[in-house]
């Protein structure tokens, strides 16, 4: 029987079958390419298509499940194609994720990835002669690994950081490839993330205990009652980083994904069944949107930069807030500095390096000429002060950014990091800024500034609770002030900035009180000034901090009177 004999002998209905599967698959991998020619900013222009590609790739899942046996025998459908589907579908929720910032799309994600590797989808690939197969297994695993980092799921991570180990091994071994270096450094990487945590917590059992440092129900102190505050609510936030020297993985510096995780809420417990049942669309979920919408700009250029500004400035709702939080290497003034009146004369931070550009002793340098095209100063700013406008610099020429004029009196706050630290401290500056741990946890901040690199899990219980105290009495601190400028009152009205300011003042009290901490350059500053008797030098605050002290038993390392005796 001739091979055209053979097919005749296919049903109408089976052969109907194939076509279409064939129709979903091209075309659920045309609309997927199309993805990356969408621009990266903005609400409005990506939802349709993502709308699109969701719907596509629902039917392609469903007529999968449904028509398995014929898609077998006829087609021949392999089980890595399977896995590729339903890869792309994990790809497809995690950049959903990044676009939208809501959590329970990272959930979705995780289930599918997960589905892959109980299912042994990419099982065969290590049988065939094929090396780009092998490639997109591997590729797999480091997009599953993130999910997983993002989600706190670190023993997991270790479990496929190992398999992902061995996969490589054997993918290097079979074929001569070139990329051998680049996979080893990924899983350099991933290792330095998942060890980035200076503080280990020990359960009753001595085994690793990971929490989660996303916004909690009930961690955020409750405005007083009759307390008149901003109505503003943080819409945007950009987070942007360049660090040469911190850990790094997937673009994602560890100050960029700790700061990522503070500006968000707690997932909730999502029981997905979307492998079993078909995929969830977006628009199935709650339309309310608890979390700020982020960018993450991975060293991006002046250009990019000012590009993803303005169009979140033009998208921002009414009575919202754009978040700016900058982690980049300080550019340095002229060492003339007689004729500094202006914001674009005090330097800034470098947001995309040049190649010749080693560390910021060279950027010092090279600047008393002329000024870098991608250092972002503070006049580059001003135009986007028309609305309210969050800023967190943490970089060694934050105080750059104390030289803002507000000159639209529209709320505006720049929380600045110290510049300097002390040589202990900054020895641990690869696994991320001191600055940043206060964000992002202040307890675990507290902890690494007391040098404490594991504590039970009951301390660390003792101690927090302590800290929701701490909080609320800051909270207070920054609201009865007669003398605070109103800036910080307006931003105080939405949770994540409240804080986020607490945790700042809390931070600057503690460097304060530390003995290690002398010179006054490893403070963190503000713009406008908080009133320091108020707040970061209040006595009350500085009870509490070595309250908190005597509870780790580390008295010892913080000066037991006021600030004025030092």
């Amino acid at each position: 029987m001739t091979g055209a004999d053979a097919e005749d002998d296919i049903p109408l209905s089976e052969r109907k079958t194939v076509t279409d599967f064939c129709y979903l698959l091209d075309k659920s991998k045309q609309l997927f390419n199309g993805l990356r020619d969408l621009p990266q900013y903005g609400h409005k222009q990506w939802q349709s298509y993502f709308g699109r590609t969701f719907d596509v790739y629902t039917k392609l899942w469903k007529f999968q499940q449904q028509h398995r046996q014929i898609l077998d025998n006829r087609y021949g459908l392999k089980r890595w194609q399977i896995g590729e589907v339903a890869s792309k579908i994990g790809q497809l929720y995690y950049h959903y994720y990044l676009r939208t910032s809501e959590t329970s799309y990272l959930n979705e994600a995780f289930s599918f990835y997960s589905a892959i590797r109980q299912r042994s989808y990419y099982y065969q690939v290590n049988k065939e002669d094929r090396p780009e197969l092998v490639v997109k297994k591997l590729r797999y695993y480091a997009r599953y690994i993130v999910v997983c980092l993002l989600l706190n799921k670190m023993d997991l991570v270790k479990v496929l950081v190992k398999e992902l180990s061995e996969e490589i091994e054997d993918y290097t071994q079979r074929f001569n490839t070139e990329d051998q270096l680049e996979w080893n450094l990924v899983l350099q990487e991933v290792a330095s993330f998942v060890e980035a945590d200076p503080v280990v917590l020990l359960n009753d059992n001595n085994c690793v205990t990971v929490i989660s440092y996303r916004l909690q129900e009930g961690n955020v102190p409750p405005l007083e009652q009759g307390m008149v505050v901003g109505q503003l609510v943080l819409a945007d936030a950009l987070i942007i980083g360049n660090s040469n020297s911190q850990v790094k993985f997937s673009e994602l510096t560890i100050d960029m994904f700790r700061m990522l995780q503070a500006l968000e809420r707690e997932p909730g417990n999502l029981a997905v069944q979307t492998c079993k049942q078909g995929i969830l669309e977006p628009n199935e979920k709650p339309a309310k949107r608890e979390n700020p919408h982020k960018y993450l700009l991975y060293k991006p250029t002046f250009s990019q930069l000012f590009t993803f500004l303005s169009a979140s400035f033009k998208e921002l709702p009414a009575n919202s807030v754009l978040l700016v939080y900058l982690s980049a290497t300080g550019v340095f003034p002229a060492l003339n500095s007689e004729y500094e009146v202006g914001p674009y004369d005090f330097g800034g931070v470098l947001t995309n390096s040049n190649r010749d550009i080693v560390n910021g002793e060279v950027i010092q340098k090279r600047n008393q000429s002329q000024k870098d095209m991608h250092c972002l100063h503070p006049g580059d700013l001003l135009p986007f002060t028309r609305k309210p406008l969050f800023i967190i610099v943490d970089s060694t020429n934050s105080t750059a950014y104390k030289n803002f004029t507000n000159m639209f009196g529209q709320p505006l706050v720049c929380l600045l990091s110290p510049k300097v630290y002390p040589k202990s401290i900054q020895d641990q500056s690869q696994r991320g800024s001191l600055f940043t741990l206060f964000l992002y946890s202040p307890l675990l901040a507290f902890f690494s500034v007391c040098g404490l690199n594991s504590v039970r899990r009951g301390l660390w219980e003792s101690a927090q609770e302590f800290l929701h105290k701490v909080d609320h009495d800051i909270a207070q601190m920054i609201t009865r002030s007669q003398t605070i400028d109103q800036a910080f009152l307006q931003f105080f009205g939405d949770e994540f900035l409240r804080l986020l300011l607490i945790r700042f003042v809390f931070c600057s009290a503690t460097l304060r009180l530390h003995k290690v901490f002398r010179d006054s350059q490893s403070f963190p500053e503000s713009y406008p000034e908080l009133p320091k008797q108020d707040t970061v030098e209040s006595s009350v605050l500085q009870k509490h901090i070595l309250k908190m002290a005597a509870i780790l038993d580390v008295q010892n390392l913080f000066w037991d009177h006021s600030v004025e005796a030092y």
